[in-house]
């Protein structure tokens, strides 16, 4: 069978871990798809990405890829240990002409049989000629919401395409429509797990499982970090200056908050449980930044030269003294 080197294909070193095998991954997927790349080859190079990963993801796969350890170099005439395969032991070919559509040789026969894109590998015949109960593959996407959505919760209708295999062994995509709901206090980052919504199983087994990743789409006046959200405020002179009660949006709502007379840009408030909930909610920190006005008329200009004369004031007093 014709070796190939799963690593190599990803440009990814042997110790490499999940996180920069599903790095890479993603990196040539987008480089060589098909509907966006202008390379001649780019639909062989980009099922051949795929083929790697769906090996080197997943861990059972990549232990058994791995124990060929240092006759992977034997190239074209690599033959396998007479011990690979584990317990049941390795048997080359034994599967039906068609079920490794979209495969290399080498991919179906390693692994005993046709593959599936995304979605577990058809052993049926692979191993020893038993039937064998296939779970399909868990199935991982991203799903952006607004800040809102994350605060209040709620449900969205999504559309996702499930990798899947016809009667005729061929890898296929199935468009599939789904409400889901989104807790409230979701933050970026977390995932809701779809139970049974991953591709199917083989010879009766059961479904994978969907997760989707939660990104929070950037908000206009509001930064989560975690649970908690930061909000900078904009108040004048005389508010910081002489204090005031002003209304101060949150996800929840207007809330009226006391400024503290003689504040400075950058005084950090907290109002407390008024972040994203959870069984111990997040709070909101509001970042003051005082705001000058503009003296755009000659009204305004002799008001700064009555305060400049009025007020004796030097903001860089300190700094003479040091």
């Amino acid at each position: 069978m014709n070796f190939k080197d799963y690593y190599e294909l990803l440009s990814v070193e042997r110790t490499a871990d999940k996180t920069e095998i599903k790095r890479a991954y993603r990196k040539l997927a987008r480089k060589y798809h098909p509907d966006v790349s202008k390379e001649a080859d780019a639909e062989e190079k980009f099922k051949e990405v795929k083929e790697a990963y769906e090996v080197l993801s997943d861990p059972e796969k990549r232990k058994a890829y791995d124990r060929l350890g240092s006759r992977w170099k034997e190239g074209e005439s690599f033959q396998p240990p007479p011990d690979w395969g584990g317990e049941q032991g390795f048997q080359g070919g034994g599967f039906a002409e068609g079920d490794a559509q979209g495969f290399s040789d080498f991919f179906s026969e390693l692994f005993g049989g046709g593959g599936r894109a995304q979605g577990g590998f058809r052993q049926a015949h692979g191993f020893q000629g038993r039937e064998r109960k296939v779970r399909g593959q868990d199935i991982r996407s991203r799903i952006v919401i607004t800040l809102e959505e994350a605060y209040h919760g709620g449900s969205r209708k999504i559309q996702l395409q499930i990798p899947n295999i016809n009667q005729q062994g061929q890898a296929t995509n199935e468009v599939k429509a789904l409400n889901i709901k989104i807790p409230k206090g979701v933050t970026s980052g977390q995932q809701i797990r779809l139970a049974g919504q991953g591709a199917p199983g083989m010879q009766g087994g059961g479904n994978g499982d969907l997760y989707l990743e939660i990104a929070l789409q950037a908000h206009q006046i509001f930064s989560p970090e975690g649970k908690d959200i930061y909000l900078t405020l904009p108040i004048a002179p005389w508010e910081a200056a002489l204090g005031a009660k002003i209304s101060v949006p949150t996800l929840g709502g207007l809330l009226g908050v006391k400024i503290p007379e003689g504040a400075k840009s950058g005084k950090k408030l907290r109002l407390k449980s008024k972040g994203l909930p959870a069984k111990v909610p997040g709070d909101q920190y509001i970042i003051l930044q005082i705001v000058v006005p503009k003296a755009d008329t000659e009204e305004k200009k002799q008001f700064y030269h009555t305060m400049s004369e009025t007020m004796a004031f030097d903001p860089r007093a300190t700094m003479a003294r040091s």
